[in-house]
């Protein structure tokens, strides 16, 4: 998956946020950056829904260069983690510090999320 930043309309001084995915070498998994909020929820949860159809027993989620993630974003997170069958888990590397908070407020102790700050 390999989405860009756009721009709006009104050109480069007024940028719609934008998120980027590629694919993790050596690992399975993604390399996020830019946002996750309303214009880029559908690039997210895809990853997500591919994640969840991956056989793989840990899913990466490198997010050191996304700035932040809305709580939607975070839902779909947990909802993808509930997905999972025994045994697998996304680690999520390097989250916005929202992102984690969020997590431990309203999905404490969520099944098949490991969040790593390395």
């Amino acid at each position: 998956m390999n989405t860009r930043q756009q721009l709006s309309a009104n050109g480069p001084r007024d940028p719609v946020p934008g998120l980027a995915v590629f694919p993790l070498a050596g690992r399975q998994g993604v390399r996020a950056a830019g946002e996750v909020g309303l214009t880029t929820r559908a690039i997210w949860e895809g990853v997500l829904e591919q994640a969840v159809r991956e056989d793989e027993d840990v899913y990466y989620l490198e997010l050191s260069g996304v700035t932040f993630v809305d709580v939607a974003g975070a839902g779909a997170l947990a909802a993808a983690a509930g997905q999972l069958g025994d045994g697998r888990r996304f680690v999520v590397n390097r989250p916005p510090p929202a992102l984690r908070r969020t997590l431990d407020l309203l999905w404490p102790g969520q099944r098949g999320i490991e969040v790593s700050a390395s």
